[in-house]
């Protein structure tokens, strides 16, 4: 069962990107690599739960269990050993991203309080996108009453352009809703 969102893409958006794009080869369009979900929890040091909760969090949001992150050096000021949990991560492809994506751009986003639109300057200077929610009771499938604490999570959109533009170009027409700047 392919998702409407892919389907779209194909039918749609590939033609469109190729001619706005000046593209030859189809192979050369633009497309969705992976999402990555990213949750830091940096009470995870005092709190074990903490890091339970995260976890289950980003499982219900995702639909699959995410990756526990470790510290990679320590910093003191942050009271931070090498190898200590500080987060949890998901990546996720093929049907699942473009499912995840379809929720975060049509349920998600316009759920966040005041919202109007997501900053068009998150892109990484080669077509990558980075997004941050404040709270994850954005999504449907987190019960108010049911988490410990409002987290913020970073969901990063890995696509296969070279350029920021061509990258904003891919996410514009997939729905993404940017605000407008000026």
């Amino acid at each position: 069962m392919t998702h409407y969102l892919k389907q779209r893409y194909q039918d749609e958006i590939v033609p469109t990107l190729m001619g706005s794009l000046g593209l030859d080869n189809v192979m050369e369009v633009p497309r969705l690599r992976k999402v990555v979900v990213n949750i830091g929890v940096g009470e995870a040091l005092d709190n074990a739960k903490a890091l339970d909760a995260a976890v289950a969090d980003l499982t219900k949001v995702v639909g699959q269990k995410p990756i526990v992150t470790k510290a990679r050096k320590s910093i003191a000021n942050f009271k931070l050993r090498e190898g200590r949990v500080i987060g949890v991560k998901v990546t996720m492809r093929g049907e699942r991203m473009w499912s995840f994506l379809d929720r975060l751009i049509n349920v998600a986003l316009p759920r966040v309080r005041d919202f109007r639109g997501i900053s068009p300057n998150s892109f990484d200077g080669r077509g990558n996108y980075t997004v941050g929610l404040r709270e994850q009771l954005v999504f449907p499938e987190i019960e108010y009453d049911k988490i410990d604490k409002i987290r913020g999570l970073e969901i990063t959109i890995v696509t296969s352009a070279k350029t920021d533009e061509a990258g904003k170009q891919l996410l514009i027409m997939l729905g993404m809703p940017f605000r407008k700047e000026g």
